[in-house]
């Protein structure tokens, strides 16, 4: 018996985005902390869980010790080196130099990073912050050089995976491994609390391949002056930094709005950086109506739930150098 064709239907689109002149702020309309069991039962007190619902972000000191961190930043080093000369999309230099700013789909090197992601003590916080199993839509190590590392603009990540990636709801978490010592003077990661509870509808359009440049300086999808503000406000004036030790690891909500200063000081700034969604999440078509950014952005080809695994990595972090 012949079916009749049925066209892809895509999500209702909760949170339109550059589809006119005016900025508009609208409440989220997606749970903060999902609570699904098994999931709830995870590894983090009420007291955390309540503050991130609340502030959209939580920071753990040195969840990585000394040994750990030194291996990791031999690993990023050699990514480094090895990335140092290629000229690729997924390899981002800072404007104007040939230094490295950032380096994509690192969790698919095949060794380290690649278990490295599936760390329990990252993808079980993941895991019940979202309330669900997860997968790695992106991956990247970030540096920011001593004297000349450039500031990234405020924005929030949900935007952009809605609008160019096609990131249906806010159930997606960010995890960043501090590798060097954050200060305040250093560039730190900046955060407005409470600014998840909100979503800034941003004005204009985007441009075909945007990512090109916005890996660079992001200037799409970006909130107004008079929308920063207001956020800024309804956390009584207060900006957040994401400061401590190596070894120390942040994790955030996909919509809490954050940027960074440049970096003038001496001392540079590198993290790793992965991006954990739900499962029940999984990437859509684009609700800008263009092609989707590349796989090394935004993770379509293998969407498997992680098992996480820490012996691989022990004996990785027992045996690098």
């Amino acid at each position: 018996m012949k079916q009749d064709f049925q066209p892809f239907q895509q999500t209702i689109d909760k949170y339109p985005s550059r589809v006119g002149g005016q900025a508009e702020i609208m409440e989220r309309k997606d749970a903060v902390v999902h609570g699904n069991r098994p999931f709830s039962q995870g590894p983090l007190p009420e007291k955390d869980i309540t503050y991130f619902k609340e502030n959209g972000y939580l920071l753990f000191q040195q969840l990585f010790n000394e040994q750990e961190v030194t291996i990791m930043k031999d690993e990023l080093k050699k990514t480094m080196q090895q990335n140092q000369n290629r000229e690729a999309d997924d390899v981002i230099k800072e404007p104007g130099s040939n230094e490295i700013r950032s380096v994509f789909e690192i969790h698919k090197d095949g060794g380290f990073f690649e278990e490295l992601v599936k760390n329990e003590r990252l993808v079980h916080i993941a895991e019940q912050l979202l309330g669900s199993q997860v997968y790695l839509t992106q991956s990247r190590i970030n540096f920011k050089p001593g004297f000349k590392g450039k500031e990234f603009y405020w924005h929030s990540d949900f935007e952009t995976w809605h609008v160019e990636d096609g990131m249906p709801d806010m159930r997606a978490v960010s995890c960043s491994i501090v590798l060097t010592d954050n200060y305040e003077f250093n560039g730190p990661l900046m955060l407005v609390p409470g600014s998840h509870k909100w979503f800034v509808s941003c004005p204009g359009s985007t441009p075909e391949k945007n990512y090109k440049e916005s890996l660079k300086k992001q200037e799409t999808g970006v909130p107004d002056n008079d929308s920063m503000s207001w956020l800024v406000n309804q956390a009584d004036g207060h900006i957040d930094r994401a400061t401590g030790p190596a070894g120390s690891v942040l994790f955030f909500d996909c919509n809490t709005m954050h940027g960074s200063a440049g970096n003038i000081s001496p001392y540079p700034r590198s993290n790793v950086f992965f991006v954990y969604n739900s499962v029940e999440n999984k990437l859509e078509e684009p609700f800008s109506g263009q092609d989707p950014r590349p796989e090394f952005l935004a993770n379509r080809e293998n969407t498997e739930a992680i098992s996480s695994n820490n012996k691989r990595l022990q004996d990785l972090f027992s045996h690098s150098s």
